[in-house]
C-alpha cells in the first residue's frame, strides 16, 4: 500500500470538522493528522504536523481563511492547501487561489470529489470544478477595482453617505462621487442599491 496522505482540517463549527473528519478516515490511505478550529491556530498546527494536504474554510475567527493560506505559504511555500467553503464568489475565488490554495471546492460538494481533490493537490497538481473555473474566468475577465474602490464600496455597504465615507478616507465628496461612479461603471450597476448587492454575491465585500 502506498504511504498514508496526511491531512489537516481547519473549520471553526465542531460537527461540521467532525463530519468531514468521519467522512475522511473511511478512505484507507488517508490519515488526519491535526484539526484547527481558527486561523492563527492552523499555523501552529502546520508548523508542527507539515501535512500534506490542509483543507481550509475561508471564514475562520482570528484570522481569516486567505490570510491564513498566506500565512503558511509564507513559510512553507510548498504547503497544498484546498479551499473547503460555502462561498461561491467570484472574488472569494480570486483571492484564495491567489493567496496560494491549490483547489476550491463548495461544501455540496460529492464525497467522491473531495477525495479525488485531495489526491489531485496531493500530486502536486491544481484541482478546479468547472463552476469554480468559470467564476474564476469572469473575475479575470471583468475590469478590476482599485483598493480605493473597494474601501469606497464596503463603507457604501456598511450604509455610510458620501459625507461619511469622505470623512473615514480622508477624502474630499467629490472624490467619493468619482470613485462610485468608476465602481457602478465596472460593476455593470446603476445604483449604491445594486452595487452593494452585487459587491456581496460576489464576494468582494462580506458582512461581518
Amino acid at each position: 500500500m502506498s504511504e498514508a496522505i496526511r491531512i489537516m482540517i481547519v473549520e471553526d463549527h465542531h460537527i461540521v470538522r467532525k463530519g468531514f473528519i468521519a467522512l475522511l478516515q473511511m478512505v484507507e490511505d488517508f490519515t488526519i493528522v491535526a484539526e484547527a478550529a481558527d486561523g492563527q491556530q492552523a499555523v501552529g498546527l502546520y508548523r508542527e504536523h507539515r501535512p500534506d494536504v490542509v483543507l481550509m474554510d475561508l471564514r475562520l475567527p482570528v484570522m481569516g481563511g486567505v490570510d491564513t493560506i498566506r500565512a503558511i505559504r509564507q513559510e512553507f511555500p510548498a504547503a497544498r492547501i484546498i479551499v473547503l467553503t460555502t462561498f461561491d464568489g467570484d472574488e472569494d475565488i480570486y483571492r484564495a487561489l491567489q493567496a496560494g490554495a491549490k483547489s476550491y471546492l463548495l461544501k455540496g460538494m460529492e464525497g467522491e470529489e473531495l477525495v479525488q481533490a485531495i489526491r489531485t493537490v496531493h500530486r502536486g497538481k491544481s484541482s478546479l470544478p468547472p463552476e469554480v473555473a468559470e467564476r474564476l474566468a469572469e473575475r479575470l475577465a471583468g475590469p478590476q477595482l482599485t483598493e480605493r474602490e473597494v474601501d469606497v464600496l464596503r463603507l457604501i455597504v456598511a450604509g455610510n453617505s458620501n459625507r461619511e465615507i469622505g470623512a473615514a478616507l480622508f477624502i474630499s465628496e467629490a472624490t467619493v462621487k468619482t470613485h462610485i461612479n468608476n465602481l457602478l461603471s465596472k460593476l455593470g450597476v446603476s445604483d449604491r442599491t445594486q452595487a452593494a448587492t452585487t459587491a456581496l454575491q460576489r464576494g468582494i465585500v462580506h458582512l461581518d
